[in-house]
């Protein structure tokens, strides 16, 4: 592993620190995905606490791993630490071959107002993450305008494109409180983005990565365990790293694909029966599945698809017993159709 530090910016203290590991050779693949740590601080510092070891944690995994020490008072305000995130998702895109990364499969972490950074990152910023995982990240006006008057307040921005996000949280966080999360995962509901959320019972706020070695307040047993559930999270939104490379997404960028560009399983049934003749024709299948059910309990087909129009085709085909190589097969054809009413 070679460890290098950029400077963005010397005059704010700007600095990418970038931890890349070999790819090809004894590897089976060529192209690692990369995580990018934004560590919190109240926009007054950036914590070590949050910087390395969750570097330490996503390299274990495979990920080529950065951390941004960007932006803080008294050195500038917003919308500076954004524009150190852009600066800094650009230099890592911009030498991508270099630093043996896939730049479509780089996701970032941001924990606290590195939380706020990340999740910004998720809805507002130009080069936007694959996936977010924001861990007890300020959210809501009060923990924002108490950092700086005047940042954006994120789940106000959240959109049908807004990455998927993996949460963290403890519930007696008494510095942000739990509704920052609560309010952002409802935001991601409402427009429809996948979100996995992980809300423990205790463990105060700053936890970082949950070992003994970092935390000065007790935390929750099982909290330690949100870094391998965000990286098994991950894998099924961007595909895992394997020794022949990376597997297919399990699921589509969105709750059920209707706002993705090409069409797929994870889209709606209602939404699906709005698309072309060619995409009904791939989806032959599922549909004579539904009305051979319809038959057999004597309901009407078209009712019974009507009722059930708001699960997505993956979700049928698997209560019907189509067999996952040929769901696998099936979603491989749709992608090749674009999809011609988003949302």
């Amino acid at each position: 592993m070679k460890a290098q530090e950029i400077i963005l910016n010397e005059n704010r203290n700007v600095t990418l620190t970038a931890y890349i590991q070999e790819a090809d050779g004894e590897f089976g693949f060529s192209k690692r995905p990369a995580m990018l740590v934004i560590p919190g601080g109240g926009y007054a510092m950036c914590s070590d606490q949050e910087a390395d070891p969750a570097a330490m944690a996503y390299l274990k995994a495979g990920y080529q791993a950065f951390v941004l020490r960007y932006t803080c008072t008294p050195k500038g305000k917003w919308p500076l630490p954004l524009e150190d995130y852009e600066q800094a998702m650009a230099r890592i895109e911009e030498r991508a071959d270099e630093w043996h990364l896939d730049k479509t499969k780089i996701a970032v972490v941001g924990f606290s107002a590195g939380g706020h950074l990340a999740a910004c990152a998720a809805t507002i910023a130009e080069h936007k993450p694959v996936a977010a995982v924001l861990v007890y990240p300020a959210i809501l006006k009060d923990i924002c305008d108490m950092c700086q008057p005047g940042m954006p307040y994120p789940h106000e921005y959240v959109t049908a494109k807004t990455c998927p996000c993996f949460m963290v949280a403890a519930r007696d966080d008494r510095t942000v409180d739990i509704s920052n999360t609560l309010r952002m995962e409802l935001a991601l509901a409402e427009k429809g983005v996948a979100f996995e959320s992980h809300i423990y019972s205790y463990g105060g706020h700053g936890f970082s990565t949950g070992e003994d070695w970092i935390n000065t307040n007790s935390v929750c047993p099982r909290l330690p365990r949100w870094v391998s559930d965000s990286i098994e999270w991950l894998g099924e939104v961007m595909g895992k790293l394997t020794r022949g490379g990376f597997t297919e997404p399990v699921r589509a960028g969105s709750m059920n694909g209707n706002f993705a560009p090409v069409l797929s399983v994870d889209c709606t049934l209602s939404h699906l029966r709005r698309q072309s003749e060619e995409a009904k024709a791939v989806l032959a299948p599922m549909f004579a599945a539904i009305e051979a059910v319809a038959e057999a309990r004597q309901f009407s087909a078209e009712g019974l698809m009507a009722a059930i129009g708001n699960n997505t085709a993956r979700e049928i085909m698997e209560m019907v017993q189509i067999p996952a190589d040929s769901i696998t097969e099936l979603d491989k054809a749709l992608h090749q159709m674009v999809n011609q009413a988003e949302g």
